[in-house]
């Protein structure tokens, strides 16, 4: 005879918001994309462009004028711009 008595569920599985038919990485708890982590990585971008503003002073002489230092500068200000609007539109509700 059955018994009657109900055994607790003993699932290991991850919960995810995903299918794991979809995404088989989703199975063992990897999926979707750390926000933090490429906030992190572009603020590093934007320091490392500001760093190249900072060069030797040997190798200025190239004919390219200011055009390399504009263009670390306006990229830099883009990425930030980026990141910053990320951020304020994150916690804004839609």
């Amino acid at each position: 005879m059955a018994a009657t008595e109900m055994e607790p569920a003993k699932s290991t599985a991850v919960v995810t918001k995903v299918d794991p038919a979809e995404v088989p990485s989703a199975a063992w708890g990897w999926s979707g994309e750390s926000r933090r982590a490429f906030k992190v990585a572009g603020w590093v971008v934007v320091v490392i462009l500001l760093a190249y503003l900072f060069e030797n002073q040997q190798g200025s002489s190239s004919g390219s004028g200011n055009i390399g230092y504009i263009f670390c500068i306006l990229a830099a200000i883009t990425l930030a711009g980026i990141l910053i609007r990320d951020s304020i539109m994150k916690n804004k509700p839609r």
